[in-house]
C-alpha cells in the first residue's frame, strides 16, 4: 500500500533527522526525495521516499555493514506506521553504501552461480535477515542456469542456489560461525 501523503511523510522524516542532529549531536546533512522522481541506489524497486545522508558523521551510518543506516530506515517506517512488508517504500543511503553493496552482491551472485553451474551442487549462503536475502535473490534474477530458495527458520534462515530445475537437491545448512567465547 503506497504512502498516502508523501510530502507529510517527508516532513516527518526531516523533523526526525533534524532532532537527531540537535539532540543526538549528529552532524548529518540530508536530502529527501519523494514521489515519482525517487530512485534507489540499490537498483531495486523504486522506493516512494529516498533519503540521502552526507556530512561528517555519515561514515558512522555505514559501519558494521550499515546497521545504523538500516536502523534509521526502521525508525522512519515505524514513525509512518508502515507495515513490515511496506518498509521497502523508504530507503536511506549514505556515501553510496547501498549501490556499492548491490554491486558486491551482484559479483557474489555471479561467482556462486558459476560455481553451481560448473559443479551441479547447490550452494548455501550463511544465515541473513530478510532484506539481505531479498537483495541476494534479486541479484540472481538475471542469471541463467540457476534458481534460488530460502530455507530454515528465524535467525537461521538462509538462501541456497540450485542448478535450474533442481531445487529438489539436498542442501546442507551453512555452519554458523561461532562467536568469541562461545562453546
Amino acid at each position: 500500500m503506497p504512502i498516502a501523503d508523501l510530502q507529510q511523510a517527508a516532513q516527518k522524516i526531516a523533523s526526525f533527522l533534524s532532532s537527531l542532529n540537535k539532540l543526538g549531536g549528529m552532524r548529518l546533512k540530508y536530502r529527501i526525495s519523494a514521489g515519482d522522481g525517487t530512485h534507489s541506489a540499490e537498483g531495486s524497486e523504486t522506493p516512494q521516499i529516498y533519503v540521502e545522508l552526507a556530512g561528517p558523521d555519515a561514515p558512522l551510518l555505514t559501519q558494521h555493514n550499515g546497521e545504523l543506516l538500516r536502523a534509521l530506515e526502521t525508525i522512519a517506517a515505524q514513525m509512518l506506521r508502515l507495515d513490515q512488508r511496506e518498509q521497502d517504500l523508504i530507503s536511506f543511503d549514505a556515501e553510496n553504501f547501498k549501490a556499492l553493496q548491490a554491486e558486491q552482491l551482484r559479483l557474489t551472485a555471479e561467482t556462486a552461480a558459476e560455481r553451481v553451474r560448473r559443479s551441479g551442487v547447490p550452494y548455501a549462503f550463511p544465515p541473513m535477515n530478510s532484506r539481505e536475502r531479498r537483495l541476494l535473490h534479486m541479484a540472481f534474477r538475471g542469471l541463467e542456469g540457476v534458481e534460488t530458495a530460502s530455507s530454515g527458520e528465524g535467525p537461521d534462515r538462509f538462501m541456497a542456489v540450485f542448478p535450474a530445475g533442481r531445487t529438489d537437491l539436498p542442501v546442507a545448512a551453512p555452519v554458523k560461525p561461532r562467536g568469541f567465547g562461545r562453546r
